[in-house]
């Protein structure tokens, strides 16, 4: 069979690693097609010139050839419906529709959601205006969490120590700091806890657990300074235990795909719970209609499945008629390494030599790179690369990580050292 992967980051370049390996791909002729990769992806797969936003030539490209399968990465061309396109051009895709996509293209689509299905989640306002936001404030006490409705990648949320600085963020975001993204806000409770995530697969009937992880959001140590899309994550997640998976499936997983299979928009493909673990239970913060990054890459590096089959399955609605996933029992770990003034305007053309980072069990996913005219790698983007390793927990995982880390030359480049702190200091506590 002949796979199309869309998407160039590190999320992909773990995607392809593992898919790569499916027995999908085993016949001379199989090859799996990535669109447009990156240097890393390119190892694994031939990468073409396809434009995601343009769903006349994927669909046209998928039909000159033959693709069996097209696996949608990240989430804009979700969003954008490229699903629904493909599937009318009868071609088999690993995502949800547009409209089952509104789960991470709208905050406020899904706050509504999770009234109608009784869904545990934190109190929401959603605010279509710079006035509604600025008196909604009043019925909500600091922090305030100030979410931009669309797609921000992973850049839309802010948590306001005091009115004025929510008054000041509101102004940006109905400013355009997050482009139409910020056109309406929601505004929400502030929950205590520790947040997790969860992830599943589901063909809009059939839903099976996939695994759970942690990430680490803010730049900074100790998990300060502004948000980004990750600085590093690793899996499983100890606090999220048999028992609270299994009441997430119950009260917040299950309910969400019934609800919108009943609706008239059934959703295919990964389903990702952003969790805040309260006193009171689980409690939805977000969704994400694809894999979470770089929460794919340390799923990934457990996954003992097939992951073809399994997208397969999801994609041709026969989820229930395989075997569920099958994940390692070990930790994985991965470090993310940014362009300094990441998360803000990274620097771009650094050059990076990976040296021995790979040389045990290591592996790099690249993120944001590009080969230069010399043919050396260079980065390209904020997040650049993901460092990632296994061990039997979380702290194996975080030495063997920051032991491949450290092999890397990336002088314009700088990492978290504390990625899994708060369970390293638990197994510390047990040990």
């Amino acid at each position: 069979m002949n796979i199309l992967l869309l998407g160039s980051g590190g999320r992909e370049h773990a995607l392809a690693w593992k898919l790569a390996q499916s027995r999908l791909l085993a016949g001379a002729d199989d090859t799996l097609y990535a669109a447009p990769g990156n240097p890393g992806i390119a190892e694994h797969a031939k990468c073409v010139d396809l434009d995601a936003g343009d769903h006349h030539a994927v669909t046209t490209f998928c039909k000159a050839n033959a693709i069996g399968l097209v696996v949608i990465g990240p989430e804009a061309p979700l969003v954008d419906g490229l699903a629904d396109s493909l599937r009318a051009a009868n071609v088999p895709v690993f995502g949800p529709s547009r409209k089952a996509a509104r789960l991470e293209g709208s905050k406020g689509f899904t706050k509504e959601l999770c009234d109608r299905a009784g869904i545990p989640t934190a109190r929401y306002i959603r605010c279509h205006s710079l006035e509604e936001a600025w008196g909604a404030l009043a019925r909500f006490d600091p922090p305030f969490v100030l979410k931009a409705d669309g797609l921000a990648a992973g850049k839309g949320v802010v948590i306001a120590a005091t009115r004025e600085e929510a008054q000041h963020a509101l102004g940006d975001m109905f400013g355009g700091k997050f482009g139409s993204a910020g056109s309406e806000v929601v505004i929400e409770q502030f929950l205590t806890g520790e947040e997790a995530s969860f992830f599943a697969l589901t063909d809009g009937t059939t839903i099976v657990p996939l695994g759970t992880a942690q990430d680490h959001k803010r730049v900074n140590e100790g998990d300060t300074g502004p948000n980004t899309g990750g600085m590093g994550a690793y899996s499983p997640a100890p606090v999220l235990g048999e028992a609270l998976q299994s009441e997430v499936m119950a009260r917040i997983v299950e309910p969400t795909v019934r609800t919108l299979r009943e609706e008239g928009m059934p959703y295919s493909g990964v389903l990702y719970a952003g969790l805040m673990l309260t006193a009171e239970g689980p409690s939805l913060i977000e969704y994400n209609a694809r894999f979470g990054d770089p929460e794919c890459q340390v799923l990934m590096m457990r996954l003992e499945s097939d992951l073809g089959e399994l997208m397969l399955a999801c994609a041709e609605g026969r989820l229930g008629e395989i075997d569920p996933p099958r994940l390692s029992d070990d930790t994985a770990l991965t470090v993310v390494m940014a362009a300094r003034g990441y998360p803000g305007t990274p620097e771009k053309g650094g050059a990076i030599a990976l040296g021995s980072a790979e040389a045990g069990d290591a592996k790099v996913f690249h993120a944001g790179t590009a080969r230069g005219e010399d043919g050396g790698l260079v980065a390209t983007g904020g997040r650049v690369l993901n460092v990632t390793a296994t061990g039997a927990n979380v702290t194996g995982a975080q030495a063997s990580a920051y032991a491949a880390l450290d092999a890397i030359d990336f002088p314009s480049g700088f990492c978290r050292r504390d990625i899994g702190w708060r369970e390293v200091e638990r197994e510390a506590a047990r040990a």
